[in-house]
């Protein structure tokens, strides 16, 4: 009996299931569609994206992954690929088409004498961070552990140590990429440059990373460890303090601000249950010592409800934020803009907007950039952003789908209110999708590297088939 799958151009396909079965045959992992009992198992992060597939593949290596592609290609069908399940924007996955699923393929392998990861496609940033943690070595990147570490890196990647050793991409050394029509490179700044080029910060339009190969940088496994619960109320005091502070840190130091609704966790200080806080956050990127005593100004920007500030290990700080996210509860609808300056019209607008936030689990985040970030070419990557000295980010979180238009609405105008200050340039990873289409991620996120990106999509996809993603539309064919 043949299934109806989407495909590429908007219409369904009666695929014979004994070509599918045919398929499922030649790979060694599983080909799982909605009857099969394990279908269901892996959510995705963001509620409101979810998704039924016509099939999920989950492969378990490259060989697999290629067969899955040659097989969506054949027949035309509309593809999504999952590495973590964290995309905000619910590009893991897509309805009726078929969803390469990367959640088999974790491993990781560290070589402290070169001081090199590798790391498959479907990894966490927990997976890595456990890996590298035992040779006291960090590739930079993430804060919650959950995260994929492809969908992080291919985006750009932000996390605690950005400051002193830059994005994810800054750190990525190659990548083994299946591309549009199956075959298999690996990308670095030796062999597919211009692949390798685009695929730091391109997001998933070039293809499936089955797997990446890091730098990784000495720290840990204890760092120096700032965490202060303020009240959200003196927002309007305290971010101007803290944001003085950042522009005289040194590149050690990576800081960030977040107004939250603090939930009644027995892991939390009782003073700040159920509290509306604005928390500053920071790790030192060298000596727990050290660190402490240049983080101790953030200590005292007010007067705290709680400061659980100390040395602590790494792989701790990384799942400080996981409670946050949980994966396949929330209903998500984030935007992110980078900050040209955060002058004190700015932090008025950041203040009054985190104290008005129409969910508990909504945050109104500004993080501190520069540093290494700033240090490499607009034009070096495809992530073109290297100037903005802040980022900002309202990330809408809330659990009922009948609240929807009202937080959707609600960040729009965030962003909006806040938009004066900045660049004019986005953050992919940190901006969702509700009724815009797919151009609205990129319009303002690639800048000047456009006109390149949209030229090596016409070499690497012209079909554009790798196109659930934020999606860079390839160039047209010259006359001839």
């Amino acid at each position: 009996m043949p299934i109806a799958i989407a495909t590429l151009d908007g219409g369904r396909k009666n695929v014979d299931e004994s070509a599918i079965e045919q398929f499922a045959m030649s790979i060694r992992g599983d080909v799982l569609k909605p009857v099969d009992p394990r279908y269901g198992e892996r959510p995705i992060y963001n509620a409101m994206h979810q998704r039924r597939p016509a099939l999920i593949v989950r492969c378990t290596g490259t060989a697999d992954v290629v067969d899955a592609v040659r097989f969506a290609r054949e027949h035309n069908l509309l593809l999504a690929v999952r590495g973590g399940g964290h995309s905000v924007a619910g590009h893991s996955s897509c309805d009726n088409g078929i969803v390469i699923d990367l959640t088999r393929m974790r491993g990781v392998d560290v070589d402290p004498e070169s001081r090199t990861a590798r790391v498959q496609g479907g990894a966490t940033w927990g997976d890595l961070d456990r890996e590298t943690q035992a040779f006291g070595l960090i590739v930079p990147g993430g804060v919650v552990s959950e995260t994929g570490v492809a969908g992080l890196t291919l985006g750009g990647g932000e996390g605690w140590v950005r400051r002193k050793y830059g994005l994810t991409i800054d750190s990525l050394l190659s990548a083994r990429v299946v591309c549009a029509d199956g075959s298999v490179r690996t990308a670095s700044a030796e062999s597919d440059a211009d692949l390798f080029w685009a695929l730091r910060g391109g997001g998933g339009n070039f293809g499936v990373v089955t797997s990446f190969e890091f730098r990784a940088h000495p720290l840990g496994p204890i760092v120096a460890f700032a965490g202060v619960f303020y009240r959200a109320s003196d927002a309007a005091q305290i971010l101007p303090r803290w944001r003085d502070y950042c522009l005289q840190s040194p590149d050690e130091v990576t800081s960030v601000a977040v107004a939250i609704t603090m939930p009644a966790a027995p892991t939390l200080p009782p003073p700040i249950h159920n509290q509306a806080c604005l928390v500053i956050g920071g790790v030192y990127a060298g000596t727990p010592e050290q660190g402490m005593r240049v983080m101790q100004p953030l200590r005292e920007l007010g007067t705290p409800l709680a400061d659980i500030s100390q040395p602590m290990p790494f792989h701790h700080v990384q799942t400080a934020f996981d409670p946050l996210f949980p994966m396949g509860k929330l209903q998500s609808y984030w935007k992110a803009q980078n900050l040209a300056s955060l002058p004190d019209q700015a932090i008025e607008v950041i203040a009054a907007r985190a104290n008005q936030r129409p969910s508990p689990l909504t945050l109104v985040v500004v993080f501190q950039m520069g540093g290494a970030i700033n240090r490499v070419g607009a034009t070096d990557t495809a992530y073109a952003e290297r100037s903005a000295p802040w980022m900002s980010s309202v990330d809408g979180n809330w659990e009922n789908p009948t609240d929807n238009a009202k937080n959707i609405a609600w960040v729009r105008e965030s962003f909006s209110q806040i938009a004066p200050y900045s660049t004019g340039t986005t953050y992919t990873n940190f901006t969702g999708q509700a009724d815009e289409s797919a151009d609205a991620l990129t319009s303002k996120a690639y800048g000047a590297n456009m006109a390149r990106l949209r030229a090596l999509k016409a070499k690497y996809d012209p079909d554009n088939f790798f196109r659930i993603n934020a999606n860079i539309t390839p160039a047209a064919a010259a006359p001839v």
